[in-house]
């Protein structure tokens, strides 16, 4: 018999691979017993809604994805390449064969105006990115501006990769992102 810690992670990792792959309204909780291979009783036990299944889901997404970009970007040695490694990660992730988009984005439109779960959990994890890239601006000694703009730069290039299938839109972003700061330099030494 399996531990509920067990059991709870083989429900999740189904989860997050089904909803992730073809959607949370395509996905019953059915395939998600039949994929976990945790019983029907015992999943129910654990997530005793659809919905609560969503929020846990989102928020294991979450912590991976900001810690996997977290350990990518911690490994370069100046502050800068640490802004502008973001989107050499974003790049990477795009080009992974299961590159579906940001779940966030994509929960976010299929249930965001109708689940106040989801829009809490898509709102917050934006909101994590942002403020990770204020505190990535902050270190590198870069105008408090520079993280918004860097910001939406990533997320267009996220939807453009998830809409043109291509990883290209990184590239692209990390190059505005470098003239963006380069922009922001001079800017400062003329003041």
């Amino acid at each position: 018999m399996l531990s509920p810690e067990m059991a709870g992670a083989r429900v999740l990792d189904a989860a997050e691979a089904l909803f992730y792959r073809r959607g949370i309204q395509a996905v019953g909780m059915d395939e998600i017993r039949n994929t976990s291979g945790v019983s029907l009783k015992r999943l129910y036990q654990l997530y005793p809604s659809k919905g609560d299944l969503v929020e846990a889901y989102l928020l294991r997404r979450d912590a991976r994805w900001r810690e996997r970009l977290a350990e990518y970007v911690d490994a370069q040695s100046s502050p800068r390449e640490r802004i502008l490694a973001v989107f050499s990660w974003l790049y990477d992730w795009f080009n992974q064969p299961d590159f579906r988009g940001c779940a966030f984005i994509n929960s976010f439109g299929e249930l965001g105006t109708v689940s106040p779960a989801v829009a809490d959990a898509a709102r917050a994890h934006k909101q994590a990115f942002q403020q990770y890239l204020v505190g990535l601006v902050a270190d590198a000694g870069e105008p408090s501006w520079a993280a918004q703009h860097l910001s939406l730069l990533a997320e267009g290039a996220m939807t453009t990769a998830a809409i043109c299938g291509s990883p290209e839109s990184a590239v692209q972003a990390r190059e505005a992102a470098r003239l963006l700061l380069e922009s922001a330099r001079t800017a400062s030494r003329a003041a």
